[in-house]
């Protein structure tokens, strides 16, 4: 029997602990160190979880008898942190958008993948039961050849005017409705449909912040001629908390899909995959595999649990770096074509 992989995570936030929770589940792993510059927060985590704290990463590394890190630090960061990471030979899992460079990113993938590394960065939609299953049909051929796509996500996150403050006011800690939310419905269409090839008409809003968009929308082209609207948007009150949605149309069928359901619409029957013709509704709990441990929503679990597997049988994992470098190259190409919109509109 293998011996458990012990884990260090590195930034004791919402996220940090969130993955915390989970990650301690799995028989497999223990949780053996922290970090973080919070000295409440560290305390209390020696004292009821029964970790060793440090207060820079540095000190967790040089500490050593680590395999693995939890990487749950602000984007602006991660790029060092990660550099430093993989020169003591250790696996990464790390939040999104994991760094705020394409170049760096794709600098981060060569290094850990050369190395044997295992790497993943949490865009938890790849875990989601319902995009998972919206993904094998569109595979599978269900809906034919797909002409068009709309992905969405809507939160509220800023719904009062903005001063400056904090990191969601600045594009160089990670902030904006692009790096916070975007980047989930971007990453989302790469996942479904592949990298574009080009990006078009986009806007960058501002509706109460004052340095960093609130409002984001961009067209996205293939060459194959499959298009399609990203649409972000986290200053609406209308939602309680984040929402993904995403409609696909195909030759032979549409889908609407968000995490909580999937409605599909098909003129003929799909015996194979037990569709009838007309409208077809299956909910996250028809679809859902269950886990050992929730806390806010089954993916979340997944992809920690993946992590693990992928360590233990020396594989990939849904989400690697590289697929989050393809997931900031978007990002940098709606910013240089909103830029070259707003030079056109000037002149």
């Amino acid at each position: 029997m293998n011996a458990p992989l012990k884990i260090g995570i590195i930034g004791s936030g919402r996220m940090g602990i969130t993955h915390h929770s989970i990650i301690n589940t799995h028989p497999d792993v223990r949780v053996v160190a922290t970090a973080d510059p919070s000295m409440v927060i560290n305390k209390l985590l020696a004292k009821y979880a029964g970790v060793r704290t440090h207060r820079t990463y540095e000190a967790l590394l040089r500490e050593g008898g680590l395999d693995a890190v939890l990487l749950c630090t602000p984007p602006a960061a991660n790029h060092a942190i990660l550099t430093a990471v993989r020169q003591h030979g250790l696996h990464a899992f790390v939040e999104k958008p994991f760094v705020l460079s394409a170049t760096q990113g794709r600098e981060l993938a060569a290094s850990f993948s050369g190395a044997g590394l295992v790497n993943q960065v949490g865009y938890v939609n790849r875990f989601n039961d319902v995009f998972f299953q919206l993904r094998t049909l569109v595979s599978e051929g269900v809906f034919g050849r797909v002409h068009q796509f709309r992905s969405e996500m809507y939160s509220p996150t800023i719904v009062r005017q903005q001063k400056g403050e904090g990191w969601r006011a600045s594009h160089a800690n990670g902030g904006g409705a692009i790096y916070e939310m975007a980047s989930h419905a971007i990453d989302l269409i790469n996942f479904l449909f592949g990298k574009p090839d080009l990006v078009k008409g986009s806007s960058l809003t501002r509706v109460f912040s004052e340095n960093v968009e609130d409002i984001v929308t961009s067209t996205f082209l293939y060459k194959t001629g499959l298009s399609g609207l990203l649409y972000t948007n986290w200053s609406d009150a209308s939602y309680r908390k984040p929402a993904n949605r995403i409609e696909v149309y195909g030759e032979r069928g549409k889908a609407i899909a968000d995490q909580h359901g999937l409605k599909i619409h098909l003129p003929e029957a799909n015996e194979a995959h037990g569709l009838a013709a007309g409208w077809n509704q299956r909910s996250i709990t028809d679809l859902s595999t269950p886990v050992p441990f929730y806390l806010r929503g089954n993916e979340f679990t997944r992809q920690l649990y993946d992590f693990v597997d992928a360590i233990r049988m020396n594989r990939n994992t849904r989400c690697t770096f590289s697929d989050a470098a393809a997931t900031l190259e978007i990002v940098e190409a709606i910013f240089a074509d909103w830029q070259n919109n707003k030079s056109e509109l000037v002149a």
